[in-house]
């Protein structure tokens, strides 16, 4: 029988690798590897639990909250809190981030900013939803209480970025910058074991993602490159939640769109939750991000919390020939 590199494991060998580690950075890591596990039983259990379907209220960024939206967020931010190892956190289910100063002992160097379920809507109907995370080095002094600062940072700037994918297996997949890991989920020894090291996303794909629902909203030049792709013969895949799709795109090549409409001048994706984590474990694995403007996702200034752009994501050749088209 093969025996598996776990997540904390790995997490330790690449701590030991690096000259003057404190463990602080490691032990933030293997925290949200624990309460992905815990939200991933929850969400197994969703259907046998009073957690599923609307909550009633909405977002700060005007989006229906489900009840799986408020576990999973408050279960992360529980976590991270209580790990003494975590400077705060700033979620796209919160209106404004969350010191925690007055619960640290230790002053932390690090922010974690999260969606904590991604495609939420999905679960009710069993299809796959996921968390997404990055970690920022805070640029306030240690000793202060956090700033708006801290968190609003250009994603070329994030030191470790992932997600969690709660599908027919629960995944995690994360970058510290250097390659990109995938983490499965054996629930029979309650771990992350290493499956897919070193991840590389195809140079060309075959698959385009995209909500062509929206279709009618769209500019001159995203209508212009769905054209191209049915001409093509690409095949449409449309999960509805950004991590599937992007883990798809990742596995097996294409391109991910999620461009600006008449009601979404600016995009609808949050560029500090979604866009910038997953733009820079694209990269990281050979993969290419940018906006509308062609301007490279990873550059683009952050001024708010729950500031949007629109994304187009994936292998470098399918974005450059989509790029291309859309001028």
């Amino acid at each position: 029988m093969i025996r598996r590199t776990t997540l904390d494991e790995f997490i330790i060998t690449g701590q030991r690798s690096m000259q003057d580690a404190s463990g602080e950075f490691s032990g933030l890591l293997r925290h949200l590897g624990i309460a992905a596990k815990i939200i991933n039983r929850v969400v197994n259990k969703a259907g046998l639990l009073d957690i599923l379907g609307l909550d009633g209220g909405i977002n700060t960024t005007g989006d229906t909250v489900q009840k799986l939206d408020i576990y999973a967020n408050d279960m992360m931010i529980e976590y991270l809190r209580n790990s003494g190892i975590c400077a705060g956190v700033a979620s796209e289910e919160n209106e404004d981030f969350i010191d925690f100063y007055d619960r640290n002992l230790l002053r932390s160097s690090y922010v974690v900013v999260i969606d904590p379920l991604d495609g939420s809507s999905n679960i009710d109907v069993n299809i796959s939803v996921g968390t997404i995370f990055g970690i920022y080095k805070r640029l306030s002094h240690e000793d202060r209480r956090l700033e708006k600062r801290d968190f609003c940072q250009r994603g070329s700037e994030l030191v470790a970025a992932g997600y969690v994918l709660y599908g027919t297996s629960t995944m995690l997949v994360y970058t510290t910058g250097r390659s990109v890991n995938g983490f499965t989920y054996d629930r029979g020894v309650g771990e992350f074991c290493l499956r897919h090291p070193d991840m590389r996303i195809p140079e060309r794909g075959k698959y385009y993602s995209i909500n062509q629902g929206y279709s009618q909203s769209f500019s001159a030049g995203i209508s212009r490159y769905l054209d191209h792709c049915a001409r093509q013969n690409k095949a449409l895949r449309y999960i509805g939640s950004m991590v599937a799709d992007v883990h798809r795109t990742l596995c097996l090549g294409g391109i991910f769109l999620y461009p600006a409409t008449r009601s979404n001048p600016e995009g609808k994706l949050r560029i500090l939750y979604e866009c910038n984590p997953l733009s820079m474990l694209i990269e990281k694995a050979g993969g290419k991000s940018v906006n509308e403007n062609n301007e490279r996702i990873l550059d683009l200034e952050v001024n708010e919390l729950h500031q949007r752009c629109s994304i187009i994501i994936g292998s470098v050749q399918d974005v450059d020939e989509a790029m291309a088209l859309i001028g």
